[in-house]
This record gives C-alpha cells, sequence and structure tokens, in this order.
C-alpha cells in the first residue's frame, strides 16, 4: 500500500511528572486536545509505569533479577535478560533514569492492557479514534546504539504482510514482514528524545494502520 500524504511526527511536552495513580488519559488528552481520527499516540514506558506504580525501592541489580526469566547474556555490568513478556532488553527493562535516587522504573505488567485502556480512555475524553503504541529502548545485536521498540500495542496493526506480493522485479516475497510498530516507535523517539522530558509523541498520516480492534 502506497502512502497517501506526508508522516508528520508530533511531540507533546508539558506533562507533569507522573505520580503512582495518575490519570495518565486525562493527562495526554488535556495536552493534546486537538487529536484526530487516525492519530497513533506512542508513549514512554516509564510514564506509564508510574501511573501504575511500577516504580520500586531497590538495588537495581535485585530489581532485575526479580524481573528476569532468563539471563541471555553478560558482559561486564550489562545483563541481557528475557523477562516474562518474552521481552530480551538489558536490565530486564529496569531503569533508574528520570527517577528519584534509590529508586528503579520497571516496565508495565501488561503493556497490551495498558496500551489498550489508555487507547479507550483517551477515545472517550476525545472523540476521535486513535491507536496507542507503548514504547522502550531497547539495544539491537550487533548494532551500535539502542532505538525504542514497541512493546504494546492497542488500535494499530503493528505489522505489515507483504508475503504473497510482487516486488518491481516480479519476483515474490516470502518471507517480508515489515515490523511497522517498531518503525513508528523509533519515528517516535526523534522528537522524543532522552533528556528533553517529552514521553508521547504524535504520528500522522498513517491512518490505515489504526483500527477498532484491540
Amino acid at each position: 500500500m502506497s502512502q497517501a500524504g506526508p508522516i508528520t511526527v508530533l511531540g507533546v511536552s508539558g506533562l507533569p511528572e507522573i505520580p503512582a495513580g495518575a490519570d495518565l488519559a486525562e493527562l495526554i488528552a488535556s495536552a493534546v486536545p486537538d487529536l484526530a481520527d487516525g492519530d497513533i499516540l506512542v508513549i514512554t514506558s516509564k510514564i506509564v509505569s508510574k501511573a501504575e506504580g511500577r516504580v520500586i525501592s531497590a538495588d537495581r541489580a535485585d530489581a532485575i533479577a526479580a524481573e528476569t526469566v532468563r539471563v541471555v547474556a553478560r558482559r561486564g555490568p550489562t545483563t541481557i535478560a528475557q523477562t516474562r513478556h518474552g521481552l530480551v532488553l538489558a536490565a530486564a527493562g529496569g531503569d533508574r533514569s528520570n527517577t528519584a535516587p534509590g529508586t528503579v522504573v520497571l516496565l508495565p505488567q501488561d503493556p497490551d492492557s495498558s496500551a489498550n485502556r489508555l487507547r479507550k480512555a483517551i477515545e472517550r475524553r476525545c472523540g476521535a479514534r486513535v491507536g496507542v503504541l507503548i514504547t522502550d529502548t531497547m539495544g539491537r545485536p550487533w548494532r551500535n546504539g539502542q532505538t525504542d521498540m514497541a512493546i504494546g500495542a492497542a488500535g494499530v496493526l503493528p505489522l505489515r504482510d507483504h508475503r504473497g506480493q510482487a516486488d518491481t522485479f516480479g519476483n515474490l516475497l516470502e518471507v517480508t514482514v515489515a515490523a511497522v510498530a517498531d518503525e513508528i516507535a523509533a519515528a517516535a523517539e526523534l522528537v522524543k528524545g532522552k533528556t528533553d522530558q517529552v514521553p508521547v509523541a504524535i504520528v500522522r498520516g498513517l491512518a490505515e494502520l489504526v483500527t477498532a480492534d484491540d
């Protein structure tokens, strides 16, 4: 499917520090009153975790161990672990950045459910059909640097399946399935940044990926 129009990525700033129990949907809806049908909200997992009370006072090593179901690799102080979500990432997703000293932010318990609750609550407030992605930062094997990837999705088709289609030379595509949720997550990170206090982005121009399904 070709893209008919431009894709726009907008950062959402001005959100306050998120305490446990915060109405994250209300905060986001208030910050983005012009949400439109087909918009995709890309939300950093950290603020979802904070709102859900997933911040603990603990040593980081203990937090990693508690969230790990399998250690994949270790190099120096870095542990690559598989979480109960099935994710494989550094420190089992535990993070000490942008949180009070002595605390660790854990990943949401169920990122897909978190995304679905946020989507429904935001749609009720704004009257627009939107998609929601929850993202976290991950490294990639044999590549320097990290990028954001989707760990939870609701109302967004996360994959674009090209299998069975022909390329420009008539060759039949047999394995090509584009990870569009991860591509959107990475694009949104360009405007969110790591130190800019912009935890939410809006991606516009991909309405064909937004669905009423969870």
